[in-house]
């Protein structure tokens, strides 16, 4: 006999699983797409929460024949390769640092009473490609306070931790289990499997008792249900296929957090092997600035202060040349990581040419919590690159027009994205 109620006890006996069910997410996003594009296309998202000293990165002219400013002169071998972009801004998403979270989401009113993140670029690019690779994404950090900071979030507003261990995402992607290795993670994806069957028996048997609107949030929870089935099996597939190999060297375990620069290039690199192997074609970074203690700006100098308390300079001569030589050391980053994917073919085109590299942040001004003309760089994808888009920097474009762009640039049919007006499409013809 159905109840007619929903007593607390009865439905607080399922929440166990349904508050785990956003944590698979971050390992097994939705299987939407059968056919996969001839041509792999990928992309990177990359943010440092502090954000850059914006007089030294943005050019003084628009157009293709801007002046490269200061930061960008360390790319200038890839001046073709690249475009920047000024007068961007995510609309109502203020308030300084608890921007953060918002990035790649366009989330508004985080500073209010309620705010509900929502799902990020990267997440939603993954259900709409489906599994073609052995991790959907890959969501790493550097200096992570992983308990509140990530650029990924669930479409229920879930934060998905990233992973700041290069030598642990190392042995994720190339160290193959041995047969007891893989028959455990299989027994423990079949276990999971088991526990939604139970899930699904159980709330199923309460539908008919549930008014108009909690049985649409029932069924809305049940897709959920179902879409992390699908990717439970598709995972255990994945189980029984060998990994790649490669020729690098396992890196080493940096858990020193004055290294900032080391941990940073080895994420870099570890998105980079990651897509020389198709192991994935989304990876995000969040650069935790905010969380840097004083660092080593070189082997034998450490910062005066930490990173958060630099970006508040107040024009402090001081604090500013230490930021510019930190950016300046990020550029020369991006740089290495140009080169790399430059180098390496894959069929007849350039890595380079098959991935978008976009490096931005929440700030636009540290100094004075400034979320407005947000730095951002978009660099590869085989885009109409070399030009500096200049948009009203009093009132911004919404940053979502170009996610729209990056999108359908991944063969993803949308016309929208958060807080779309439109697209940049400025980059593609």
């Amino acid at each position: 006999m159905i109840p007619r109620t929903l007593t607390r006890r009865r439905f607080l006996r399922g929440t166990g699983v349904t508050l785990a069910l956003p944590f698979l997410e971050s390992v097994h996003p939705v299987s939407a797409r059968d056919n996969e594009s001839p041509t792999p296309r990928r992309m990177l998202l990359i943010s440092n929460n502090l954000g850059v000293l914006p007089k030294q990165f943005f050019p003084e002219t628009p157009g293709r024949d801007y002046q490269l400013s200061p930061y960008l002169q360390d790319l200038a071998e890839f001046r073709d390769d690249f475009t920047v972009i000024s007068g961007l801004s995510h609309p109502d998403v203020d308030g300084g640092h608890s921007t953060e979270n918002c990035f790649l989401t366009a989330a508004r009113g985080p500073t209010k009473s309620g705010f509900r993140n929502t799902i990020s670029l990267d997440q939603l690019a993954a259900q709409r490609l489906g599994p073609v690779t052995r991790f959907p994404t890959l969501n790493l950090g550097v200096n992570i306070d992983k308990a509140n900071r990530s650029l990924s979030w669930t479409r229920d507003g879930v934060l998905l931790p990233a992973e700041d261990s290069a030598s642990t995402l190392f042995r994720k992607m190339f160290v193959q289990g041995d047969p007891l290795a893989v028959k455990r993670q299989l027994y423990k994806l079949n276990e999971r499997a088991s526990i939604l069957d139970t899930l699904l028996d159980d709330t199923r048997q309460f539908r008919r008792a549930l008014g108009r609107d909690d049985q649409s949030r029932l069924d809305q929870y049940l897709t959920s249900v179902r879409e992390i089935e699908q990717r439970l099996d598709v995972t255990g597939q994945w189980e029984l296929r060998p990994k790649p190999t490669t020729d690098e060297q396992p890196p080493p375990n940096i858990r020193d957090q004055k290294q900032f620069f080391e941990k940073f290039d080895l994420m870099l690199s570890i998105a980079r092997l990651a897509f020389e192997t198709d192991s994935t074609r989304i990876v995000t970074l969040m650069v935790d600035a905010f969380a840097t203690p004083p660092f080593k700006l070189h082997p034998e100098k450490n910062t005066t202060d930490g990173y958060h308390n630099l970006s508040h300079h107040g024009q402090s001569e001081v604090k500013v040349q230490q930021l510019i030589d930190t950016d300046h050391q990020q550029m020369m980053m991006l740089h290495k990581l140009f080169s790399q994917l430059a180098e390496t073919r894959e069929d007849e085109d350039r890595l380079l040419d098959r991935t978008m590299i976009l490096f931005g942040s929440n700030m636009g001004d540290s100094n004075t919590h400034d979320n407005t003309n947000l730095p951002i760089l978009l660099a590869g994808g085989g885009l109409r690159h070399g030009q500096h888009l200049a948009f009203r920097r009093d009132q911004n474009q919404p940053l979502s027009n170009l996610y729209v762009t990056m999108l359908q640039h991944l063969h993803i049919e949308t016309n929208s994205f958060g807080s779309s007006t439109g697209n940049l499409n400025e980059l593609t013809r």
